[in-house]
């Protein structure tokens, strides 16, 4: 009796003490751990999720409102696709295909939108723990299957994710990007290079990596409230 006793109280002790600081912050910045799965779609891959590999990185935020927000990212992915067996002759047997993994290393920079309202102080007006959000940016990758990343290529990131603040300094972070970049050729390989012949200003002739990740979100700087009629 006396163990469930302690458990009930330290369980409404720490219920109260989550109560009395949802009313801290808002914050304005915020720094956070991310991982997931990578993909690549381009002449080796048609679809997305082939041969998927990992992805990690950090990620920083700054909110300028409830609704808008500048992230800055920066991320190392794998990601593999088919390529032909040499066959006899040097010749390439269609029939029998290897995975080639290459890697790349990114930093982009998105604005963001948050549907809702969104906020850790929860407990004032029609602010939300959680919130749907659209992302649009700039970025560029530095990519090679040989290890020194001799290529660099520039790409157009976007997507949605979702965001939940869980407690007063942290969150879960849920997002699914893509990445359209303006080459055709981040396979490294020749024989990838422009298969379909398209004009270079074509967009269907840019290669396209996506992202599937899963992230830990830590908020600090509290914000200063100047009046309860403004965005904070």
């Amino acid at each position: 009796m006396r163990i469930g006793r302690v458990v009930i109280l330290s369980l409404g002790f720490v219920l109260c003490a989550i109560s009395v600081e949802a009313g801290n912050g808002p914050y304005l910045l915020e720094l956070g751990l991310q991982g997931g799965m990578s993909y690549y779609v381009g002449d080796a891959n048609r679809h997305i999720f082939m041969h998927p590999r990992e992805v990690y990185g950090l990620q920083f935020r700054y909110k300028f409102d409830r609704r808008w927000a500048l992230q800055v990212k920066g991320q190392y992915a794998r990601y593999g696709f088919k390529y032909p067996v040499d066959g006899a002759g040097f010749v390439p047997d269609l029939s029998k295909q290897q995975v080639l993994t290459n890697k790349m290393i990114s930093v982009d920079i998105c604005a963001e939108y948050n549907f809702f309202r969104y906020g850790n102080d929860w407990g004032t007006g029609n602010i939300r723990p959680y919130t749907p959000y659209i992302f649009l940016g700039l970025g560029g990758s530095l990519y090679d299957g040989y290890e020194s990343y001799g290529n660099l290529a520039f790409c157009i990131p976007f997507g949605f994710g979702f965001k939940w603040n869980f407690a007063q300094h942290c969150g879960l972070i849920l997002a699914w990007q893509h990445a359209m970049y303006f080459v055709d050729n981040l396979e490294n390989i020749d024989d990838y290079n422009n298969v379909e012949r398209l004009n270079g200003t074509n967009f269907l002739n840019c290669d396209l990596t996506g992202c599937l990740t899963f992230g830990l979100i830590f908020d600090f700087v509290e914000a200063k409230k100047i009046c309860r009629s403004c965005d904070w």
